[in-house]
């Protein structure tokens, strides 16, 4: 009986130290006698009890690492205090494994180098603008270097810039001077626009005024020049009319009782003007023989 416990025991330890399972996004690094023997893929794995062990184990997934804060120099002699973060992966477990004694460290401290060596060619002003440059910079420098520990640099971050107190006072003197002067010059193109605005309106009210003139004067001379030509056109109807009754049987007739009337008519308003001398013919057949030469005339005037 107690053989049995005894053996099953060993068996289990066997199982134990034989049977691994890896999880998913895991590498387990294996060496045999002290060497490298294999990387051992997530799942179920087999070990050589007592020969084989896992050395190493390292996790696939993107690493965020927090680049302690550290002063830089720019290149016009300023001090910034530089925070960021940098997100990395392991790529070749076995490098990770052999390549260095602890990438993690070696990551932090080339990023640091690498940070301060880009700031160092910048100046203060550049350094916010630059800042996307700033991290490929940093990531194409350590990427380069991470290769041989078989880890992958994905991206770097800038978290924070700090100048000093001074820059920062000078920095906010100069954005308020900056503002103000925009202030400034959008206050007097607005005014500029305006003026614009003004004198574009007068001179289209202007013209619309002159065209408004103008169209009235045509309008007022068509207009008369319509009134003129409908006033020739009665007078001519009118006198084709005359004509045309005085060719009518009896309008000669007509045409001496109407002078005649016309004459005694006025000869009476004569008469009754009292600031009017009233010369009266000795002879009145000169009436007739007034009338008898209007009846030539007109009977010369007719056509043959």
């Amino acid at each position: 009986m107690e053989i049995a416990f005894l053996l099953f025991i060993i068996a289990a330890i066997f199982i134990i130290r034989a049977v691994k399972v890896v999880p998913q996004q895991t590498a387990w690094v294996v060496e045999r006698l002290g060497k490298y023997q294999a990387t051992l893929a997530p799942g179920l794995n087999v070990l050589v009890p007592f020969v084989d062990k896992v050395a190493y184990k390292h996790s696939l997934k993107e690493i965020p690492l927090d680049v302690p804060e550290q002063v830089c120099i720019t290149r016009d002699n300023t001090q910034l205090k530089v925070d960021g973060i940098l997100y990395f992966q392991v790529t070749d477990p076995m490098r990770a494994s052999y390549g260095s004694s602890n990438y993690i460290i070696a990551i932090t401290q080339l990023a640091q180098t690498s940070l301060r060596s880009v700031i160092g060619r910048l100046e203060l002003d550049k350094t916010f603008e630059e800042r996307e440059m700033i991290n490929a910079q940093v990531v194409s420098a350590i990427d380069e270097a991470a290769l041989n520990w078989g880890v992958k640099v994905l991206r770097y971050e800038i978290k924070d810039l700090t100048p000093p107190a001074e820059i920062l006072r000078s920095m906010q003197a100069q954005i308020t001077a900056e503002r103000e002067k925009r202030a400034l010059i959008a206050a007097s193109e607005g005014r500029r626009q305006e003026q614009i605005n003004i004198a574009t309106g007068e001179r289209e009210a202007f013209i619309a005024r002159s065209e408004g003139e103008k169209q009235a004067e045509i309008n007022k001379a068509q207009g008369e020049a319509e009134a003129i030509k409908a006033v020739a056109d009665a007078t001519a109807q009118a006198i084709e009319r005359v004509a045309m009754a005085i060719r009518q049987p009896g309008g000669e007739q007509a045409v001496q009782l109407k002078v005649a009337e016309k004459a005694v008519d006025a000869y009476g308003r004569l008469a009754t003007d009292a600031t009017t001398t009233l010369v009266v013919p000795s002879n009145m057949t000169e009436v007739s023989a007034l009338i008898s030469s209007a009846m030539k005339m007109i009977t010369a005037s007719k056509p043959n």
